[in-house]
């Protein structure tokens, strides 16, 4: 971390410093919420979940090397400093955008309903061909990931790509408060969270939240093949930058989509047209490479950079990820699902040569309207040649695929070496909830 004291830490969310004075100008090497991970001098954050009460674990922090605890409470035995609040998480948050303010440098804020993870893996790989950066790891874009992400950034940091993710009004505007980004960048306006967004007019009201908080100056990258972000005139007096595979400043041209061995396509800017190669599946990857030139023109990289680093892009975890088993080709892209982010995967089956399976499973936070959407998606399904449908909420799409449907996914594991042939192209996709990754893990073990 940069140097960043108990003083400053405590002035930043209003707590109060309890402990041995000579102690409070100690810089911390770390911020931590897992005890597990405390170093010598860490500061502690004591966080209440649903489960575990992490003021239980101070001690042993203080034990590990912690040289401070953020707590609600005074620890039972508190033998080193902890600064007291009245609540840990808003208090943290107040912390990070502090921090966040020491650093003078690009931070691209991202969001989307679709391709926020793989857009912020593009751009990182491309920023990273020049500067050294800082990016969201895992799932840590929500108002406790966000605030993390931000206290890895070290003095070393000369750029960041922070993921920003939401499922409910307000949130955006508190993520972007502790980010301040100085690029915006905004994939898809998609059905999703709609229990909390209500329709797509939510969702594009909640994600451009972020927009109050654009640091001055700073520009705001939009894809303009969604109807909703093509509708923005401008942010801050600063005119939006759009990209697409339709239209708009950043385009593409002559996509050929390879299946397995990627997707090659002319990127064009005006007079300039970079060829790249994206190693990668999926039509969508072409928006997120276009995406990722136009930050990192924003930002200075060469074309040769910013070509070597789309051809350097890699699949993070369970998101369109291609797996070669033997006798099957598996799209694992089980970490999450909309009807938006269903039809693209699907989209993405159609491109492979072979006969086309997809299993699916529910998708949650849909609203009023879950047992509609999840039939529309059936009924868009059924340009597959196999649909099998897993879950309560899935019935309806089986009903729209007119395809067979399991009420678990242990029965769907069960019945796979009826259904699936050798060579077979199988999608696994569903929300996270459903832990379809137990399906993927059955896929693997069949011969």
């Amino acid at each position: 971390m940069k140097h960043f004291t108990l003083r400053q830490i405590a002035q930043a969310c209003g707590g109060k410093y309890v402990g041995d004075e000579a102690l409070i100008d100690t810089p911390v090497s770390s911020i931590e919420r897992d005890s597990r991970s405390i170093k010598e001098n860490s500061l502690f954050l004591a966080i209440k979940g649903a489960r575990v009460d992490g003021h239980d674990f101070i001690g042993k922090c203080y034990a590990d090397g912690a040289v401070c605890a953020l707590c609600e409470k005074a620890p039972e035995f508190a033998w080193k400093p902890y600064i007291l609040v009245d609540d840990t998480l808003a208090a943290v948050k107040k912390i990070a955008k502090a921090y966040r303010e020491m650093f003078d440098i690009p931070i691209v804020g991202i969001s989307g309903s679709v391709g926020k993870t793989s857009t912020k893996e593009m751009i990182a790989s491309v920023l990273s061909q020049k500067y050294k950066v800082h990016k969201t790891q895992g799932n840590l874009n929500n108002e406790l990931g966000v605030p993390l992400t931000l206290f890895g950034m070290d003095d070393t940091t000369e750029a960041a790509v922070i993921e920003m993710g939401i499922s409910g009004f307000d949130e955006m505007t508190r993520l972007s408060e502790m980010v301040q980004p100085t690029i915006e960048v905004i994939t898809i306006i998609g059905e999703c969270h709609l229990e909390n967004l209500g329709d797509r007019d939510g969702v594009f009201r909640a994600k451009t939240e972020m927009f109050k908080n654009l640091r001055d100056g700073g520009r705001v990258v939009l894809n303009c093949d969604d109807d909703k972000l093509a509708q923005v005139q401008g942010v801050k007096g600063s005119f939006p930058i759009f990209y697409g595979l339709n239209s708009g400043e950043y385009t593409a041209e002559n996509i050929d989509n390879n299946g397995i061995l990627g997707i090659h396509a002319e990127l064009v800017h005006g007079e300039e047209r970079l060829s790249v190669n994206i190693p990668a599946i999926g039509t969508y990857m072409v928006s997120n490479a276009l995406a990722a030139m136009a930050v990192g023109e924003l930002l200075g990289l060469t074309e040769e950079e910013i070509r070597i680093g789309i051809s350097a892009y890699k699949t993070v975890g369970s998101r369109a990820n291609l797996i070669d088993t033997g006798s099957l080709r598996v799209i694992d892209d089980c970490y999450n699902a909309n009807p938006t982010s269903v039809k693209a995967s699907i989209d993405t089956l159609m491109n492979f040569e072979g006969r086309k399976v997809a299993i699916l499973g529910d998708m949650k936070e849909l609203g009023e309207n879950e047992l509609k959407l999840h039939f529309e998606v059936g009924e868009y399904a059924k340009q597959c040649d196999l649909v099998l449908a897993v879950g309560p909420l899935a019935k309806s799409l089986a009903e729209g695929a007119q395809c067979d449907h399991f009420d678990t996914k242990e029965e769907l594991i069960a019945a796979l070496p009826k259904y699936l042939k050798r060579d077979d192209i199988v999608l696994v996709k569903a929300s996270h909830s459903m832990e379809f990754e137990k399906i993927t893990e059955a896929l693997r073990a069949l011969k």
